[in-house]
């Protein structure tokens, strides 16, 4: 089981180095740690072509930074085509390209991820999430870049049944994590901070569930808004989420890379909302009626049941209903970012108005 031998290789596969900081901007900061400014800086991005990835090299280039993206030969570009930055083609899954498009780099961004509840090859999953992290986190040593932000998830979180939010430091193992998707974040987040242990600086960020424009696959959230505004949202489940502004969001990533302190995780998180509240707030933005009728768990579960047969296995595309995505929302994904805001100056913002650019374009753009 590919799995096994991810978990397996999370030690000693990782050689020694220094922790370097190169940049003459560097200076100290309130909390003793290395503070660093994007300013003139080459910042290597991965997943700019993607949603969140969209938003953080915005964010960089705003910020000073001039940029190279790493797209694969097949990437669709839309998101990045006005931006100004060098495109240099790549895999994820092929450590060699990855080596060459980081030299040169000050510092790394690696927020690229498959992220789906349900894939026919989980092998394929883990391809990309595990060990697409580790040659990158190798890739970014060999050209002894100074500092990596990587980009993991909420989903590696410790949550509770009793929806308390979970933090940084709530208790949690692999045994919790439930599908492909969060059990590759899981090893994947393993294998930076066992990078951040053997020297390189390498900070984590776990952004919570991210909305906002420009979510071109579109994401599991935002076929929630798109299926609302197509009127396939008959019911709702008892669940909860914690949404963050993809742009905020995108400044976190900004301020890991200045303030935070490597090995480190911090939540980037915005409202925690059950899901019923996400739907009437979409509801009062578009004047489309939410849902009014609740569905009981059983039920749901039989939905994915159903769904993952004839729409996954049978039809072969990815269901709307999935199994694992109806066992998760047995926990209410609540989280606190108070680590964040302690060290890295984040604020927490309303979602309101990340919803209503997600519709609007969802909308201008022919999803719904």
């Amino acid at each position: 089981m590919i799995l096994s031998i991810h978990e397996q290789s999370l030690n000693g596969q990782l050689n020694n180095s220094s922790c370097r900081c190169p940049y003459s901007s560097r200076r100290n900061s309130l909390f003793g740690i290395c503070r660093y400014t994007l300013t003139l800086m080459l910042a290597f991005v991965t997943g700019a072509t993607g949603f969140v990835g969209s938003h953080v090299a915005r964010a960089l280039a705003a910020n000073g930074a001039d940029l190279r993206l790493l797209v694969r030969a097949n990437s669709n570009t839309k998101n990045i085509a006005e931006l100004k930055a060098d495109l240099v083609t790549g895999d994820l899954r092929e450590p060699a390209s990855l080596e060459k498009a980081i030299a040169g780099c000050d510092a790394v961004f690696h927020v690229a991820a498959d992220y789906r509840l349900w894939v026919r090859d989980p092998d394929e999953m883990y391809r990309a999430n595990v060990e697409g992290t580790r040659a990158i986190l190798e890739a970014a040593r060999k050209n002894s870049v100074g500092r990596v932000v990587y980009t993991s998830s909420v989903a590696t979180m410790g949550f509770t049944s009793n929806g308390q939010p979970a933090d940084e430091t709530s208790p949690v193992s692999l045994e919790n994590m439930i599908g492909p998707y969060k059990r590759s974040k899981f090893v994947a987040e393993q294998v930076a901070i066992e990078a951040a242990r053997a020297g390189q600086d390498v900070v984590i960020v776990n952004p919570t569930t991210p909305v906002g424009e420009r979510d071109i696959k579109p994401t599991p959230t935002g076929r929630i808004v798109v299926d609302f505004l197509k009127r396939k949202f008959p019911a709702y489940v008892d669940t909860g989420l914690n949404l963050v502004d993809a742009g905020e969001c995108a400044l976190g990533h900004v301020a890991a890379f200045e303030k935070g302190r490597s090995g480190e995780r911090y939540i980037l998180g915005g409202e925690n909302l059950t899901l019923k509240q996400i739907l009437d707030k979409l509801g009062a933005i578009t004047g489309l009626p939410s849902p009014a009728i609740r569905v009981p768990y059983f039920m749901a579960l039989a939905t994915g049941v159903v769904d993952e047969i004839v729409t996954g296995r049978i039809r072969g595309k990815e269901p709307r209903a999935t199994i694992d995505a109806v066992r998760m929302g047995r926990k209410k994904m609540f989280v606190t970012s108070a680590k964040a805001a302690r060290e890295l100056g984040w604020n927490t913002v309303a979602v309101d108005d990340a919803l209503r650019r997600a519709v609007e374009w969802f909308r201008g753009n022919g999803y719904a």
